[in-house]
């Protein structure tokens, strides 16, 4: 089981080569990811977008572009269509946001001819890795699905236990957070909250643990559930996955772990038929490379899963 971000480049080195594609790659801190992600041996990268715009910027930074495959297309949506098509046709395992808008880099991603469709809801996953913390910590959904229904809940736990299997968590710990961690029916939050912990007693939810409603506090330490004689609970101070109410929870959760904490996180689109890396245009270099390092682990993760289908 990975800990840290350091075990996850660890694994990865021992894993099969992998390739990304990249959509709109002239952008500096993305060329600076796919060149460290290259020199950590964690994959090849393949840069859609405009050939003269990433070799120049790739001259600023000290990057060999001889390194790398360039397909020179000026067009952003056209050069994500191109980008994602390269993915959906087996040419490379993942899929990474450049200098696009997210909402076409989603359109790409949605594509139905050449698009990454499961027949799975999407959802975004976080893993933070946070000092003080021994295990890695999986945040979702702060960035993709506003208002989830109890329906869009349980989508959101399947995929993110998905990622957590594929660093080598079995049965990871859901914490269902609410403000409480008792059910009011005037916050219909923890009533579907508490809905989730029974619906994973009854078998509907398989292959992780879940509880709920549960406060932050109890979620993630253990003391807060001794203070509060709440002991007996089934996931007590020690949560893999926190499951947020809304967007808006997890969002200002999210940036008050990357401003406020002593942490290192990476992140990715689930529910997808390949790892889909969406950054921040915010987010530094380190955070798209432990994205990607992530992103080919699961990668590895998908690919073993079908061969057993």
């Amino acid at each position: 089981m990975s800990k840290s971000f350091n075990e996850i480049f660890e694994k990865v080195k021992q894993l099969p080569p992998k390739k990304v594609s990249v959509a709109v790659a002239q952008d500096s801190e993305v060329l600076l990811a796919v060149k460290a992600a290259k020199e950590k041996g964690i994959a090849d990268s393949v840069l859609f977008g405009d050939a003269d715009k990433i070799r120049a910027i790739a001259s600023e930074i000290e990057m060999n572009v001889d390194d790398f495959t360039i397909i020179d297309i000026k067009d952003p949506i056209e050069a994500a269509h191109e980008a994602v098509k390269y993915v959906h046709d087996g040419k490379a395992d993942m899929y990474m946001k450049g200098l696009i808008d997210t909402k076409d880099f989603l359109r790409s991603v949605l594509d139905k001819e050449v698009g990454l469709r499961s027949g799975r809801p999407l959802s975004h996953v976080c893993v933070f890795e946070v000092k003080g913390y021994d295990k890695l910590m999986f945040l979702t959904d702060v960035a993709f699905v506003p208002y989830p229904s109890l329906e869009d809940k349980v989508s959101i736990i399947e995929n993110t236990v998905e990622i957590c299997n594929a660093v080598g968590i079995d049965m990871p710990k859901v914490a269902a957070l609410t403000a409480v961690e008792v059910v009011n029916p005037k916050m219909p939050e923890t009533v579907e909250a508490a809905e989730l912990s029974k619906m994973n007693d009854e078998g509907k939810i398989k292959d992780c643990i879940v509880d709920g409603p549960l406060s932050l506090d109890l979620a993630t330490c253990p003391e807060a559930a001794i203070h509060k004689g709440a002991t007996d609970r089934k996931v007590v101070g020690d949560a893999d996955i926190l499951l947020f109410p809304d967007i808006q929870a997890g969002n200002i959760a999210y940036k008050t772990f990357v401003h406020f904490v002593d942490s290192e996180n990476g992140n990715m689109i689930t529910g997808t038929k390949a790892p889909v890396i969406l950054t921040s245009r915010s987010d530094d270099f380190e955070v798209k490379v432990n994205s990607l390092a992530l992103a080919a682990l699961v990668a590895e993760y998908m690919k073993n899963q079908k061969g057993n289908e």
